[in-house]
């Protein structure tokens, strides 16, 4: 999924020195264009070895075979050299194009997106996050400002509460953590009882939500075949975050493809219109992908152990837009879904704050990212609820979904641009909704909620506190810190 390499090409128009700063605001190395243009220049030094070779070819056949052929001379040796150079050009065709091609695109892949003038160049989340928007919002706080500013400044977050997820989650019978773990392993759970009322809730609530704003809604395959996967997940995700299926299936052309789970219905979306060509008057298309998740958190030892804020499996409601290919409209919409999802936790009564993610954070396709960060009273911090990227035409390339003219001669050809938001990943949305909403004996339900819970407005707490664990118990005596 990379840029246009005629975008570092400067006698195609190109400009390689704009995409060394781009690489430079994401602190990746600038050299990678160098590297890259170093390898184009070999694959058109084999493509001009190719094109001399037939204008030889051609002439061989004009000025020798055919003069030859028509007096009737031996022209044997001519026809013998003719072979040669076609055999040349197979080659260089069939094998060396191709291989050279390959290369160079290797290291294309490597090159991130442009980077939109609003991000933050820092690779510092923690001080220089860029809040744009909070919930409530003080009168006295100015933003937009760097998270660092305003804690400066002396910002104060809304109130803490006694109770965190995990205990409010068990308390209220919602689920079964070490039942869990002992059919699946680490991180694994049960939902039982609330916990499955609320999770089905807001999977439906954010159906009819998004349904109510236009969206068409899609439920993907939960897997993907490998070659579908590399042209939209990054390279460090197949070991980070995806976990492989494979073996023999019924397929009945015998295909044993390697296939990945996915860990976002943004991957399976992303290819619901590969190598198509869309009109642009049915543009922009907007889809509510509702899926189960799966991601390995390899990256992740030791955070959130307890509780569902962080596991292997969840569901979750996903936006993924696609529109024209132009860089204002796909601003306007990025801006206008993560407004959708502002909407969506004022109606939960979540408090938050969105920040746009410094550049040194953000993945190779987007050129910009907002979080949405809900305030969590029992643990006392924000944290992320949803991530909303605009990642222009760069995984529109990878799949090959156009818009625009389909002739030269009609138009401009161009790919379209894709956009992914979260709405709702439901175990970060229970869990923030517990720890706000908790009462001194159980969970009071968002009102928007209670038609979605089959009326049920209140979840009182039906056992106590959940045991500590073994290991929890040692790292007490011990005096270890929750970190």
């Amino acid at each position: 999924m990379p840029i246009d390499v005629n975008e570092l090409r400067s006698y195609k128009g190109g400009d390689p020195e704009k995409w060394r700063k781009y690489m430079a605001m994401r602190f990746k190395p600038t050299e990678w264009v160098d590297e890259t243009l170093a390898a184009d220049e070999i694959w058109r030094a084999s493509v001009n070895e190719k094109d001399a070779l037939r204008k030889e070819l051609n002439k061989i056949q004009k000025e020798v075979i055919f003069p030859a052929m028509k007096a009737k001379q031996d022209c044997s040796e001519a026809i013998s050299q003719k072979k040669s150079i076609e055999a040349k050009i197979k080659e260089i065709e069939n094998v060396k194009l191709p291989e050279l091609a390959a290369q160079r695109d290797s290291l294309l892949n490597r090159i991130g997106n442009l980077v939109d003038p609003e991000v933050p160049i820092s690779k510092d989340e923690d001080e220089d996050n860029l809040v744009v928007g909070l919930s409530p919002h003080p009168e006295n706080v100015i933003i937009p400002a760097s998270i660092g500013k305003l804690v400066a400044g002396g910002f104060e977050p809304p109130a803490t509460k006694p109770l965190t997820h995990d205990d409010l989650l068990w308390r209220i019978d919602g689920y079964e953590p070490l039942r869990g773990q002992n059919v699946a392993g680490h991180r694994g759970y049960f939902l039982k009882n609330a916990g499955v009322l609320l999770n089905q809730a807001l999977i439906n609530y954010g159906i009819a939500f998004l349904r109510k704003r236009g969206y068409d809604v899609l439920q993907p395959p939960y897997f993907m075949n490998k070659d579908v996967m590399a042209n939209i997940a990054q390279l460090e995700d197949f070991d980070e975050q995806l976990y492989k299926v494979s073996g023999k299936t019924d397929d009945p052309s015998g295909s044993t493809k390697e296939k990945y789970l996915i860990a976002t219905s943004e991957q399976p979306i992303c290819a619901y219109h590969k190598d198509e060509w869309i009109e642009t008057a049915a543009l922009p298309k907007r889809y509510a992908g509702i899926s189960t998740c799966f991601r390995k958190e390899a990256g992740s030892s030791g955070k959130d152990i307890r509780g569902i804020f962080r596991v292997h499996q969840f569901d979750k409601v996903e936006q993924f837009c696609i529109v024209v290919d132009d860089f204002e409209v796909s601003q306007a919409e990025q801006k206008r879904m993560i407004d959708a999802a502002e909407e969506f936790y004022q109606s939960l009564g979540f408090s938050y704050r969105v920040v746009c993610i410094v550049s040194g954070e953000l993945n190779d396709a987007a050129v910009k990212k907002y979080d949405l960060e809900a305030w969590f009273p029992g643990q006392n911090a924000y944290r992320e609820l949803v991530s909303c990227s605009n990642c222009t035409d760069y995984q529109a390339r990878g799949v090959g979904t156009r818009c625009g003219a389909t002739k030269k001669k009609d138009g401009p050809q161009s790919f379209c641009h894709f956009l992914n938001g979260t709405l709702c990943a439901t175990g970060r949305g229970i869990c923030c909704l517990l720890e706000t909403h908790q009462e001194e004996d159980g969970v009071r339900v968002p009102e928007v909620l209670v038609p979605f819970m089959g009326g049920m407005d209140f979840l009182p707490f039906v056992r106590g506190p959940m045991e500590q664990t073994k290991g929890e118990k040692g790292s007490k005596k011990k005096g270890g810190k929750k970190k």
